[in-house]
């Protein structure tokens, strides 16, 4: 049996609602064959980020290297890489292994607020972006990548996303759900098109884990070889209905996760 094959580089979430956890299941849940590329361990859970032990970039190359050099990866989804050295180790391995449908999410906070990238890495997520087809900031990120205000209307947000685009990334996916409104509206800005995706705010706090979830439900959608707006079509129902069903879950004390398998129990 032939299966999509689709590779998450990223940090570990002990707590396993975020990061390379949240990546492999939503992987499982959209029928695509999981691996990973370990970035960073965190040891957390619902409450709080209790501490975090970056992995050396020299085994981040030995990891990617493992797993192209017997895997055929259909697509790619990177979340937190922390550090700029572990950005190069990882830009470096895409270029040597061609690797394709690469699905940035620029990770720079958790939603505790805990950083999670040094502030001097900035300029090497830039460079790594123009090595991806799709990168999906959220309001600050967005501006913290252009070294802009947040953007408080959506055309400030289109204006953000082209400037992004001049980076060289293939396509831009900013999201609106730390905006407000009743909606939660996402710009979809590729260099010849915009997609509007617009959803009812969701009134749950169980939602750690979305950003990684909308961005390896992409990563999946593009292994299956859907177009870049099916995927994220797709990915954004497959998020809608696991925040709305995230409530039916007891998990921890704090903000829960993402009810991942929430179409079989």
């Amino acid at each position: 049996m032939s299966v999509p094959i689709a590779l998450t580089i990223a940090g570990s979430d002990s707590g396993g609602g975020a990061g390379i956890q949240a990546d492999l299941k939503t992987f499982a849940a959209l029928g695509v064959y999981g691996a990973s590329v370990l970035t960073a361990l965190t040891a957390q859970n619902t409450k709080e980020i209790r501490g975090i032990h970056e992995v050396p970039a020299q085994f981040i190359t030995e990891q990617m290297d493992a797993v192209f050099s017997d895997l055929h990866i259909a697509a790619v989804k990177i979340g937190m890489l922390g550090n700029a050295t572990a950005i190069t180790a990882v830009t470096a391995g895409l270029e040597r292994h061609r690797a394709r449908n690469v699905v940035l999410d620029t990770v720079m906070a958790a939603s505790s607020g805990t950083k999670l990238l040094r502030d001097n890495a900035l300029g090497a997520l830039r460079t790594l972006m123009a090595r991806v087809r799709l990168v999906t900031p959220n309001l600050p990120e967005a501006a913290a990548l252009l070294g802009e205000e947040e953007a408080g209307d959506e055309k400030t947000i289109y204006a953000q996303a082209q400037k992004l685009l001049a980076l060289g990334v293939g396509a831009v996916l900013i999201k609106g759900g730390h905006g407000s409104g009743p909606e939660s509206v996402d710009l979809l800005v590729e260099p010849d098109s915009s997609t509007r995706f617009a959803m009812p705010r969701i009134q749950t706090r169980n939602s750690h884990g979305s950003g990684c979830t909308l961005a390896s439900a992409i990563a999946a959608g593009l292994a299956k070889n859907l177009a870049l707006v099916d995927a994220v079509h797709e990915a954004k129902a497959y998020v809608t209905q696991a925040i709305k069903a995230a409530d039916r879950l007891e998990i921890g004390s704090g903000p829960g996760p993402l009810h991942h398998f929430h179409k079989w129990w």
